[in-house]
């Protein structure tokens, strides 16, 4: 079929509706198709779900030019698509406005102010047109599920932006957070709903630092933000402590109270929903449960490892997470481990926590943890010099949590001693914690661990022999002697049954390279390392 025989898609009354027989405009002569343009080089580029989620959805863009230069204006919905949008795609999308008009070219993307968004958009392609392999008919495949025509009275994309700010919640600040319902929507609340969420408001995507160990992590919680209730849902986040697992759910839930004042949010540990169960157990109260849980919009849950064992709570839950569902609101979970490695919860919840999407939050990297030294520094009014926050983070690998902790001595040792921040002030600052790493890890000491967790004999570290079931455990131990440890290639090959220290160096880069391919091995490193250093 050729795009000038596809239907025409039902819009909104007051949609601009080009000619989709229409012959592009001369570039050069034509600024005000510009941005619609390059919206249609892009989407030649792009994955088909990667543009029907972040490009298409988009309004029009405001086209000018003054004194040879041509501006591109595009406003967003909400800062989540804003961030998103920014880092992947505006570097592409000022390239290709470049190559399609002459002279100069300024390319702003900023935030629609909320009162600002009009109730029709102009799509960014000419309804009906064809693109390669991208023809879209009115019920269109959007972000893997399918779609219906958004209403006339409220477009699809632009619902949460739409709300009123006045509508907004009152949120005290370093503690739970209390949502205020304006009287439109108090009546209509369901009796037991909760106002207390639980949601820390300092805890949002703006001060999340990205990097490679939270990237999958952070942008499926970027998708859930900007389309709760449509893809991956469930959400299971899952890794060590102090990785940025609640940091990440409270970012979402800050996120989509900040696009939608009056959706009906819960954070809580897992701990509070078994007191909850047992609270309404014994006063055989279990309409307040489900009125409590069975009504929400999002629910974000921490540690759903403490469920093990406990069959009437597993029972509730799986309750909770089937009504959630059926209404489409979202849950986002996490835990320690992934979920077919959770011992003693029933197979039912299991399967459901991997049936949406499993995601893995990593130990950050070292540019990672010297980024989030920096930033956190940062936020304190205070210049971390590069230097200092490199030598912080080489010693302090464990997480994110010990990390901040190292930071706040060496801020506070610099504050009272009314000195400059410099390494030897960092090492004086941080010297208990580095003299007992240095006294509790030893090559001795992660031979034994390593023994100990692969339930192998201390022995078959040093030993000649070569099965895969001593093999890959030595290489590990070997790894982790190299990371944890001062000790040179050579010094640790003589601990291992006297090993040349290539043996040593190849067993490092092959644990490296599987470390980032693997995620069970990674987690089982971590694990390794957590126990090594605490």
């Amino acid at each position: 079929m050729s795009a000038a025989e596809l239907p025409a898609p039902s819009l909104p009354a007051g949609t601009l509706i080009a000619d989709p027989a229409a012959p592009l405009s001369d570039p050069a002569s034509d600024p005000a198709s510009l941005w619609q343009r390059a919206c249609e080089r892009l989407a030649m580029e792009l994955p088909e779900q990667q543009f029907n989620t972040w490009i298409r959805p988009l309004p029009a863009a405001d086209v000018s030019q003054a004194d040879g230069v041509t501006s591109v204006c595009v406003r967003v919905p909400n800062r989540f698509m804003l961030d998103w949008i920014r880092t992947q795609y505006s570097a592409r999308l000022e390239g290709i406005l470049t190559e399609l008009q002459a002279g100069d070219i300024r390319l702003d993307i900023a935030l629609a102010p909320r009162n600002a968004m009009p109730v029709a958009q102009a799509a960014p392609l000419r309804p009906g047109m064809a693109m390669p392999g991208r023809a879209l008919p009115p019920n269109a495949q959007l972000n893997g599920q399918h779609h219906a025509q958004p209403s006339p009275q409220l477009p699809q994309q632009w619902a949460p932006s739409q709300l009123p700010v006045s509508a907004g919640p009152s949120i005290v600040q370093g503690g739970p957070a209390i949502v205020s319902l304006p009287p439109s929507h108090e009546s209509a609340r369901p009796r037991g709903l909760p106002q207390v969420m639980g949601l820390n408001p300092a805890l949002t995507f703006d001060n999340l630092v990205p990097g490679r160990a939270n990237q999958m992590a952070r942008t499926a919680a970027l998708h859930v933000a900007g389309a709760p209730g449509q893809m991956y849902n469930p959400l299971f986040i899952y890794g060590g402590v102090g990785l940025g697992k609640t940091h990440l759910m409270n970012a979402v839930g800050n996120a989509l109270l900040a696009d939608k004042p009056d959706a009906r949010i819960l954070y809580l540990h897992a701990e509070q929903f078994i007191s909850d169960v047992v609270k309404n157990y014994q006063r055989k109260t279990f309409d307040e449960l489900k009125a409590k849980y069975h009504q929400l919009d999002l629910l974000l849950i921490d540690d759903v490892q403490f469920f093990a064992g406990k069959d009437r709570t597993q029972e509730e839950f799986f309750n909770a997470f089937e009504a959630l569902l059926a209404k489409k609101a979202h849950i986002i979970m996490t835990s320690d481990t992934y979920p077919k490695g959770l011992a003693n919860i029933d197979e039912r919840l299991t399967s459901r926590f991997d049936s949406g999407l499993t995601v893995a939050i990593e130990p950050p990297e070292l540019e990672m943890r010297v980024a989030i030294l920096i930033k956190k520094a940062a936020l304190e009014a205070i210049d971390m010099p590069e230097d200092v926050a490199f030598f912080v983070a080489k010693n302090v690998r464990a997480n994110v949590r010990e990390l901040e902790g190292a930071l706040r001595k060496v801020l506070a040792f610099a504050k009272f001693s009314h000195k400059e921040i410099t390494i030897s002030l960092a090492r004086e600052a941080l010297k208990d914690l580095l003299s007992i790493q240095n006294r509790q890890i030893s090559v001795e000491n992660i031979q034994k661990t390593v023994a100990d967790f692969y339930k192998i004999k201390v022995a078959d570290m040093y030993s000649k022999k070569r099965p895969a079931s001593i093999a890959k455990p030595r290489q590990i131990a070997m790894y982790l002697a190299k990371e944890l440890t001062q000790k040179s290639l050579p010094e640790i090959g003589e601990l291992f049954g006297g090993r040349d220290h290539t043996t040593v160096l190849h067993a490092v880069r092959k644990i490296m390279s599987e470390r980032g391919k693997d995620t069970e091995l990674n987690q089982q490193l971590h694990v390794l390392e957590q126990t090594l250093k605490g």
